[in-house]
């Protein structure tokens, strides 16, 4: 019952997402199904190969033969057949389709003699302007539990090659096989060849490393807050930023974690519980509503705001596939900047922040340097902080300090596209101008620099990096 379940609600989810009824996630978390992690996984690896079940499911003539079967059920039974672990349960369907398993599985293989191909995923065109191929698999070690050294010897000891310290963004594009280095600006990253899979592996299932792309770990590395410290992620779950901050902080101090989807926090406090993250404190409710001079946050100095946003720099076959044609209209990029612009504004009224991130994983400037632009404008009181100089893609050139900012991209930083902005307040008394020329033009800041370490008995470091 509980397999037959599953196959009905994953065909609705694809019939709705063909309607543009709402977003893969969004369906998958609000259908109530009770294993969702299986539901997702089986709705993102039909609609991966959509196509190819499509072609096998008409040239075997199934629905002809099955007229109470639909093509999206088709397509999710299909997929578990040939592709996946096999036919859950045992009802009804399953025994339907095993009665022309042999029929689809020589479909299958004809398609493949077709295509001049001998793995399933080869079946897989990439899509125009997919290059997530390209893109290195990027693990951040989770100091709460590990340290670099240890996990480094782990993988030496399960046959990868370990090749030392990234010299440039460009020899992490060089990776193939088992070979793997430590990240040329976040010392935390390692960095092994596209598509290696650790789902699996101990490491990540105890929390010991995290499976994060290295532009979305560049806030909590760009916000590093002391230890010790009152810390804010305002858009918190799923939580990979949060337990970053926390491995930071060493899980000294204290994070506000604040999220509206009650079912993205449930799968961040398992997240958290799993990287040993105890210095959180989770809140269901909207930062916007977050009174800034409530004694609770009087002692937050550092925020750290990502908000939801168009999502345009996410490079994802899932993404491209189902992807809202709207999405990238000029009205909803206009509605998203100003919610954007709000969540900001909020963050820099807190009495005692000292420090905020901005980031999105969008590509629009409208999310990206107007928000932040028209945030300095607002509030006099804070200046932008030139991070990581050495970062070749900065902000586009639209207002006078843009340059401080950062973008992220396939093609030029081998990772999502990304946006972020460090904001900090200036002493008392500092000349707007005068900040300015400090943040930028000044080679004494470039942030952060406590957390990288001397050379450890793998990595010998030739001076900072970042």
């Amino acid at each position: 019952m509980m397999a037959a379940g599953l196959y009905q609600t994953a065909a609705g989810i694809l019939e709705r997402t063909q309607r543009q009824q709402g977003g893969v996630k969004t369906l998958v978390y609000n259908s109530k199904y009770p294993n969702i992690k299986q539901l997702y996984a089986l709705v993102c690896e039909t609609l991966r190969y959509s196509d190819v079940l499509q072609e096998i499911i008409s040239s075997s003539n199934l629905l002809k033969e099955e007229k109470k079967l639909k093509m999206n059920l088709a397509k999710v039974l299909v997929y578990d057949l040939l592709f996946g672990k096999g036919l859950k349960g045992s009802g009804g369907w399953k025994a339907t389709l095993q009665k022309h398993r042999a029929r689809l599985q020589a479909e299958l293989a004809r398609l493949k003699i077709r295509r001049k191909v001998s793995r399933n995923e080869d079946l897989l065109a990439p899509l125009a302007g997919a290059s997530e191929a390209l893109l290195p698999r990027y693990v951040r070690v989770n100091p709460l539990k590990t340290s670099t050294d240890d996990v480094i010897d782990y993988f030496k000891r399960q046959g990868y090659t370990y090749l030392g310290q990234a010299s440039s963004v460009q020899e992490l594009g060089h990776l193939s096989g088992k070979q793997f280095l430590t990240d040329c600006h976040v010392p935390e990253l390692l960095v092994f060849s596209p598509r290696t899979d650790f789902h699996q592996d101990f490491l990540y299932r105890s929390g010991h490393i995290i499976l994060q792309d290295k532009a979305s770990s560049l806030p909590a590395f760009l916000l590093d807050p002391p230890l010790g410290s009152h810390v804010i992620d305002a858009c918190a779950a799923p939580g990979n930023k949060t337990s970053h901050l926390a491995a930071i902080l060493k899980n000294t101090g204290k994070i506000f974690a604040f999220d509206l989807d009650t079912k993205r926090l449930a799968t961040m406090s398992t997240l958290l519980l799993r990287a040993g993250v105890t210095c959180h404190e989770m809140a269901n409710q909207d930062f916007l509503q977050v009174e800034p001079r409530d004694p609770k946050y009087m002692s937050v100095t550092h925020i750290l705001l990502d908000p939801s946003c168009s999502g345009s720099g996410i490079v994802d076959r899932l993404n491209q596939l189902t992807d809202d044609e709207k999405s990238s209209c000029e009205e909803r990029l206009l509605a998203l900047a100003a919610f954007q612009r709000k969540m900001l504004g909020h963050a820099l009224s807190f009495p005692a922040v000292q420090c905020v991130v901005y980031s999105t994983c969008s590509l629009h400037q409208q999310e990206n340097e107007d928000v932040v632009q028209d945030a300095l404008e607002r509030n006099g009181t804070f200046r932008l902080v030139s991070v990581l100089p050495s970062w070749t893609q900065r902000g586009l050139d639209t207002f006078s300090d843009a340059a401080c900012c950062l973008r992220a991209s396939p093609a030029e930083t081998l990772t999502n596209g990304f946006f972020v902005a460090l904001l900090q307040r200036k002493r008392e008394g500092e000349d707007c101008r005068e900040a300015f020329s400090m943040s930028c033009n000044s080679a004494d800041v470039e942030l952060p620099l406590k957390r990288v370490s001397a050379s450890t008995k793998h990595q010998k470091r030739k001076g900072n990096r970042v």
